[in-house]
C-alpha cells in the first residue's frame, strides 16, 4: 500500500494545502527568528523526571540572566506549567498568544492552559477511524504553540516532548535548525535500554545529540548532605559512551528541591549547554 502526500496530487488543489502547510512554517520561523536556539529535552519512558528537568534548567537558565522559554509538548499529561508556577489564564491579542510567565520569568506555554482541570485531552475527530486524525492534530496544535505565541527575543526554547522518538521527529520539522536534544535517564538499567531507543531513532532521523543527565542518581539526606543509593546502575554514564556526547549531570534525588527552586546541582547542565550551543 502506498500513500500520497500534497506533492504527488496531480492537477489544481483547490484548498491551496500545500500553500497553507508553507504559510504555517514560514510562521513558525518568523516567530522563532528572535530565538537563538531551540532544544528538545527527551527520554524514553516516564518517570524518570524529564519534565523536572525540563523546568530546573528554565529556571537556572534564567536566574543566570539568560531569557528562557518553554513549550510543554506532552499534550496529554502536561505537568511543566505547574511545575513552574503558572496556570494562565492566556492573554490573546490581535498579533498572538502572550506566553505565561512563570517562576524567574520563565515564559512557558502549554496545553494545561487549555484544558478543564483533571480533564483528558479530547480531539474532535470524525468518529470513525479518529487515530487517522490524531496525529496530525497534534502536530498542529505543537506548530500552534510554536507559530502563534509571543515568544519574542530568547536565549533558548526548551521543547519538553512526551516520552519516546516521535516528537524529535515532529519538532525538527517545523524546526529546521533545531539546536539539538538533552536526555534524561535514571541509572537503572531498564530506563537505560528504554532511553536508548529513542536516542537512536533522533539520530536515524539526523537529530544531534547534546549530552544525558542522570537524574535521580542516589538520594540526598538534607540534614547530613551524604548521597546514599536509590536505584541501581549506571545508564547516563553507559549512554553517553554508547552515543558518544557528554554525561552532563549525575542529579541526586533532593526532596527540599522543587522546580522553582531546583538547587545548584542542575548549574553544570545549564553550564555545559550553553557551552555546547555556542
Amino acid at each position: 500500500m502506498t500513500f500520497r502526500t500534497y506533492f504527488d496530487v496531480a492537477g489544481k488543489d483547490r484548498s491551496d494545502l500545500l500553500g497553507q502547510v508553507m504559510a504555517q512554517r514560514a510562521r513558525v520561523a518568523d516567530r522563532l527568528a528572535s530565538v537563538r536556539a531551540v532544544v528538545t529535552v527527551v527520554s524514553g519512558k516516564g518517570g524518570v523526571g524529564k519534565s523536572f528537568a525540563t523546568a530546573a534548567v528554565a529556571v537556572t537558565a534564567a536566574r543566570r540572566g539568560l531569557a528562557e522559554g518553554v513549550v510543554d509538548a506532552d499534550l496529554r499529561s502536561p505537568t511543566v506549567a505547574r511545575m513552574l508556577g503558572t496556570a494562565g489564564p492566556l492573554i490573546v491579542n490581535e498579533t498572538g498568544v502572550a506566553p505565561a510567565r512563570g517562576a524567574a520569568g520563565v515564559r512557558v506555554m502549554s496545553a494545561d492552559f487549555l484544558l478543564d482541570d483533571g480533564r483528558p485531552l479530547a480531539w474532535r475527530e470524525p468518529a470513525a477511524e479518529g487515530f487517522v486524525w490524531r496525529g496530525a492534530m497534534e502536530v498542529g496544535a505543537l506548530r500552534t504553540f510554536l507559530g502563534d505565541v509571543e515568544w519574542g527575543a530568547l536565549d533558548l526554547l526548551l521543547v519538553d516532548l512526551p516520552p519516546g522518538a516521535d516528537g524529535v521527529s515532529d519538532v525538527a520539522t517545523l524546526v529546521p535548525a533545531l539546536g539539538g536534544a538533552v536526555a534524561v535517564t535514571i541509572p537503572s538499567d531498564e530506563s537505560r535500554r528504554s532511553v536508548a531507543r529513542t536516542l537512536h531513532a533522533l539520530v536515524d532521523a539526523g537529530q544531534s545529540l547534546l549530552g544525558v543527565v542522570e537524574n535521580m542518581a542516589g538520594y540526598a539526606c538534607v540534614e547530613c548532605d551524604h548521597v546514599g543509593p536509590l536505584f541501581e546502575g549506571s545508564a547516563g554514564t553507559e549512554l553517553a559512551t554508547e552515543f558518544g556526547v557528554p554525561l552532563l549531570a549525575r542529579i541526586p534525588f533532593d526532596p527540599s528541591a522543587t522546580p522553582a527552586e531546583p538547587g545548584a546541582a542542575w548549574v553544570p547542565v545549564v553550564d555545559a549547554l550553553i557551552e555546547r550551543l555556542r
